[in-house]
């Protein structure tokens, strides 16, 4: 019936480790180290240890009692419909428990094993709990049938019947007495997987051959014993007639044209009335247990060879043997007998006991079969920790290694079932979990089979994505046919579980199928995202910002989130040194560190460390080789190159994935020093720079050449998120942050422009800023310098709010009279004029770099005090225009010191260089 485990494979309790999935998964092929014994025990072949257990886990009581009623309530033809149906959907689980299990070595645990390990944590928990509460109800229907055999032998009649009985009827029948009944047997069952599995197993054997000996003489009797009148079991279940007795005609065709269609009725021992779902469910039971096989997988000389052909072997025999006895019960019996008396198998065989004897080894040996199975799954979740300490008590073993504590949870759980009552009342239920089983068996193989793991190389291989495909549409379909009650409620149970495993279990290092799949996704789309097909309408931020240490960057690093506008981003970080000189890659232990740093600031973020003999060349080779087609960094954000002195953000903050705290630190090899796990303590004031002037305006320069636009941040050693976008706000009533956006060339007097590319970069990249989600609530204010007395003013600020409105962005314009700032320019220039007028008129002659080297450090204090003044009330964050650097390497320091006057003190700044176009006006 269920997906017991034979207990032949049970016996390795009595060596103090229990054959469970107990094992970690870095235990292979059931061998566990420092246990040789085990090793010898591995010497099972395809007969013992596959198609006798799966043999034993599919012929059940289902066999014995339930054949008749399922072809008295469907007919023939339904019945063989059912079969098919049930077959092919066990079929394809087949092929794909084949895959599975001849895909390496399987450890105990079944299916909740091959789930978990192939599909996270998340998954094989939730089908795990789902596995062991289908093991609990399926142990309790075998209890129930088992008593109702009983009942039906030794019970005595009810009312009006009493004349039917025999000297054998003593036991009273009764919901309660029935109770009772299977109390006492899995209390039995109980009691032997307590104390005594091992005995069960070695008898495993001896149970296989009564089952077969009870089957031979089934099919015997139908050839052997002649037509015969036989007295029907009495119920108070239904209204039933005034007949007691229905015929066994033997071989009659008139019999068999009888039972061809269906007749579903009113079950007489439960009074519900009957239809194809329900009759289906009840037959589904006889067909399952179909893993057994490869739960033995740790005790098998070959399991790549003995699973497949074992369990098909099995299912085959199985298959035709159902199929059998329905047609000779449809050939040979009154329709009225199959519907009425569900062990007429009995009744009609040359030794009746013999029937009997089938009915209570296998119901008693699948009983505890079961309830061993549930407490071993139970024991394989509480090792795993996938519930933390609620299933912490589960661990507790005998000093024989028998998990005596689930063997516990699992009784007292079968016996709650058993107040149910009748085996149809729990078979849709139980039917629903394993559906719900080897429907996840068969996504674990499609997610392999899609993901193209190199790894996933089966030595079975008469399986495709299409099997797998098929049999999770087969059995989510026979689920909702059952009761749709039922499967809606079990799927939102197992998604439940999914959830809680996923935010509140811990990191598996088994390996997420998950991941595969999206590499395996993200690599298709990957190439088809062409970069000739870029096209400005569908621009985005895709930024590489460059980190020295993370201590002092956080509030850049969420304010650059923020900024990337779902593009992409990109941490880079730069180690000086040559891998020539050290033993190994120092980088390869630091990605760890770096990961949980995103995870911390809760960004969306890739990490891309290199190794350098520069920071120059550090940042070359970032820019060359970060990102995958499209995919690559448009933007470089540096920090700013200044005096400040760094402070440390992450001083005092908790890790949640770990417990530590960033400031954790640990010996190294010289005893006397330590250091910080994750990230390295800042600079001092006096600590010299990795990096001195010329090279870092050199980082710009090169970045320009190489068509990325440049980004300087500054100040954001100030910048506090949840200060600036705090809810407070809303709640006070006060309007959202301010955006100050100066798109003109400050470092250029002369120069009226604010359509160019650069300007209309600053523009869209403060336009991002303001419609991202955290952003909404801000306000753009954009600032236009502008001459008092020019006379085209007007005209300006109609044509830049006509430029807004076209491009879609709300902003305030404000209009900036700058002539004290232009003139105090102008003047100093006239005053070199005088001093020379040869140098005059080469001035005139000159381009735009060597003009802004002629700017005074008088004329850019003016213009950021003119910034500060215009400033209020004071914003979030600033964007300014960043010149071009100069061409003439000589005035590098001249063009740095500039660019550090016009941002000195302003709070937040973003001083952006643009060489790409990013805005249109196109649809």
């Amino acid at each position: 019936m269920s997906e017991k485990t034979p207990l032949l494979h049970y016996r390795l309790t009595t060596s103090g480790e229990p054959p469970d999935g107990s094992k970690r998964a870095g235990v292979r092929g059931g061998v566990h180290p420092g246990r040789p014994k085990d090793r010898a025990a591995q010497k099972l072949g395809v007969l013992f240890g596959v198609v006798i257990p799966t043999l034993l886990s599919m012929f059940s009581v289902v066999v014995f009692l339930r054949i008749g009623f399922v072809v008295g309530q469907a007919g023939l033809y339904h019945s063989i419909a059912m079969l098919l149906v049930a077959y092919f959907i066990i079929t394809m689980t087949v092929l794909s428990v084949c895959a599975i299990s001849t895909n390496g070595a399987l450890d105990a645990g079944g299916a909740y094993y091959m789930i978990s390990r192939a599909l996270g944590p998340e998954f094989g928990g939730s089908i795990g709990i789902m596995f062991f509460l289908a093991n609990i109800c399926s142990s309790a229907l075998y209890i129930l049938g088992l008593v109702e055999a009983i009942t039906s032998t030794f019970g005595v009649p009810e009312e009006g019947a009493a004349a039917a009985a025999g000297h054998h009827h003593v036991l009273p029948s009764g919901y309660w007495w029935s109770l009772l009944y299977g109390t006492t047997l899995l209390f039995l069952c109980f009691i032997v997987c307590l104390v005594g599995a091992h005995i069960y197993a070695k008898a495993t054997f001896v149970i296989f051959i009564v089952v077969m000996t009870v089957l031979a003489s089934i099919f015997i009797s139908f050839f052997i014993v002649g037509p015969t009148v036989v007295t029907l079991p009495h119920t108070s279940a239904v209204n039933t007639t005034s007949m007691s007795t229905a015929n066994y005609t033997g071989f009659r065709l008139h019999t068999l044209e009888g039972n061809l269609f269906p007749a579903y009725t009113v079950d007489y021992t439960t009074g519900a009335m009957m239809s194809f779902a329900r009759v289906f469910a009840v037959m589904f039971n006889g067909c399952t247990g179909i893993m057994a096989g490869s739960n033995m997988s740790g005790d098998l000389k070959n399991p790549g060879y003995s699973i497949p052909r074992g369990t098909l072997a099995a299912v085959l025999t199985t298959f035709i043997t159902y199929n059998v006895l329905s047609l000779l019960a449809a050939w040979s019996c009154d329709r009225y007998l199959l519907q009425r008396d569900y062990s007429f198998l009995g009744d009609i065989n040359i030794l009746p006991p013999m029937v009997t004897v089938g009915i209570y080894s296998s119901a008693l040996s699948a009983a505890m079969s079961n309830l061993i199975g549930a407490s071993r799954v139970l024991y394989a979740l509480s090792k795993d920790d996938l519930f933390g300490g609620v299933l912490a008590l589960a661990r507790k073993t005998s000093q024989s290694g028998n998990p005596w504590v689930s063997v516990l949870v699992s009784w007292l759980l079968v016996q709650m079932v058993l107040f149910a009552g009748k085996l149809n009342t729990i078979a849709g239920i139980v039917a629903i979990f394993f559906l719900l089983v080897y429907a996840a068996v068969n996504l674990a193989c499609l997610a392999l089979e899609w993901a193209s793991a190199p790894n996933f190389r089966p030595s079975f291989r008469f399986f495709t994505w299409h099997t797998c495909t098929l049999g999770i549409l087969g059995c989510l379909i026979m689920i909702f046919l059952i009761n749709a009650i039922y499967a809606f409620a079990s799927i939102a149970f197992m998604l439940l579980l999914l959830m809680l495993i996923h935010y509140l279990g811990p990191i598996s290092n088994w390996g997420y199928i998950s991941q595969a799949l999206i590499f395996h996704q993200v690599r298709k789309y990957l190439l088809m995202l062409d970069v000739r097909k870029d096209h400005v309408k569908f621009w985005r931020p895709q930024v590489l910002l460059m980190v020295a240490n993370p201590r002092s960057c956080t509030g850049l690093m969420t304010f650059i989130n923020d900024l990337k506008k779902s593009g992409l981003y990109v941490l880079g970080h730069i180690k000086l040194g040559l891998l020539d000189e050290l033993p190994s890659d120092p980088l390869q232990s630091r990605y760890d560190s770096w990961l949980c740093l995103v995870d911390h600031l809760k960004i969306k973020a890739f990490v891309n460390l290199t190794l350098a003999d520069s920071v120059r060349h550090g940042v070359q080779n970032l820019l060359f080789i970060s990102g995958f087609g499209g995919m690559r960094p448009n933007t470089l954000v540096l920090g700013f190159y200044d005096d400040c002195t760094p402070q440390d953000h992450l001083q005092g903050h908790i890790l949640l994935s770990t417990g530590h705290s960033f400031d954790t630190v640990c010996s190294t090899k010289d005893p006397g020093v330590q250091r910080s796990p994750f990230f390295p303590s800042l600079r001092g004031a006096e600590d010299p720079k990795d990096l001195q002037e010329e090279e870092y305006v050199s980082v710009i320069a090169d970045a320009v050449k190489m068509g990325k636009n440049v980004t300087l941040a500054r100040y954001f050693d100030q910048f506090n998120r949840d200060r600036v976008l705090g809810t407070g706000r809303k709640i006070r009533g006060v309007g959202g942050p301010f955006i100050d956006v100066w798109p003109m060339n400050l470092l250029q007097p002369d120069s009226h422009g604010y359509v160019g590319i650069c300007s209309l970069f600053l523009l869209q990249l403060a336009c991002v800023l303001h419609d991202s989600r955290a952003w909404n609530q801000a306000r753009l204010r954009l600032f236009l310098c502008m001459e008092a007395g020019y006379s085209l003013q007007e005209k300006e600020e109609a044509k830049l709010q006509g430029m807004l409105r076209d491009l879609r962005i709300s902003a305030q314009v404000q209009m900036v009279a700058w002539d004290e700032v232009v003139v105090l320019h102008w003047q100093r220039q006239r005053e070199r004029a005088e001093q020379n007028e040869e140098d005059e008129r080469e001035d005139c002659n000159q381009t735009y770099p060597n003009n802004a080297s002629q700017l005074t450090d008088e004329y850019i204090c003016a213009v950021n005090d003119m910034i500060c003044r215009h400033g209020v009330p004071q914003p979030a964050v600033r964007f300014l225009y960043l010149p071009h650097p100069t061409a003439d390497r000589s005035r590098y320091r001249a063009y740095l010191h500039q660019v550090d006057l016009l941002s000195r003190n302003l709070g937040p700044t973003l001083l952006v260089h643009g060489v790409t176009p990013v805005v249109t006006t196109d649809i």
